[in-house]
């Protein structure tokens, strides 16, 4: 499948990126490419700072990673159906990024579906890291286009998918919290026992 849907939109992006500052470029590039990272980053550090609240908390913080996952795997599975080439490939333009081979299917993108993804998941878990994931999933997305290997209309229904398929995973991860708490429980126990083990191997026996 190839669309011509956007094709003007796209050229004129690319373009505009052909006559860019290189260091801009190469900075778009980078992005791009390894700016999926910085939602790993997060996750973490969404993760640490939910240690102390409350069960439901904890479970969605635990859970963004898996509801990346699923929207990955739904969005690569919608990707295999309609096969669409990538515009580099079909318009043949000059792109800041190599152009994927043949058969490395540009709709929907799955950059900015995990973006997405990622962007509402971190948002039910921590509002104040969720505002800002939102605008780091949505240069992503863009970027995905000024390095000229998506459509626009690619990274809309990728974001689109991401966050519609997002958004009820990461509500129903709260759910989880039964699980956290009995798995913090868990945990205070085996350190009780292992502080009345040592306490006991403190003591002097008595006479």
């Amino acid at each position: 499948m190839t669309s011509q849907f956007d094709a003007g939109l796209y050229r004129w992006v690319t373009d505009l990126a052909h006559r860019a500052p290189v260091p801009l470029d190469d900075a778009v590039r980078c992005f791009s490419d390894y700016g999926l990272g910085i939602f790993a980053v997060m996750m973490l550090v969404v993760w640490w700072r939910a240690r102390p609240a409350d069960d439901a908390r904890m479970a969605a913080a635990l859970c963004v990673p898996l509801v990346v996952v699923a929207v990955y795997l739904v969005n690569d599975g919608v990707k295999s159906v309609f096969a669409e080439q990538r515009p580099c490939r079909t318009l043949h333009t000059v792109t800041v990024e190599t152009c994927p081979p043949l058969g490395d299917y540009a709709f929907p993108s799955n950059h900015s579906a995990i973006a997405a993804a990622a962007a509402v998941a971190l948002l039910l878990a921590s509002r104040r890291m969720g505002l800002f994931a939102v605008p780091v999933a949505l240069l992503m997305g863009a970027s995905r286009v000024w390095v000229g290997v998506h459509y626009p209309h690619d990274v809309l229904a990728a974001l689109a998918l991401g966050g519609a398929v997002g958004w009820p995973l990461a509500l129903a991860s709260r759910r989880g919290a039964p699980v956290v708490a009995r798995l913090r429980a868990t945990r205070a126990r085996a350190l009780l026992a292992r502080a009345g083990v040592s306490g006991s191997l403190g003591r002097c026996p008595s006479r």
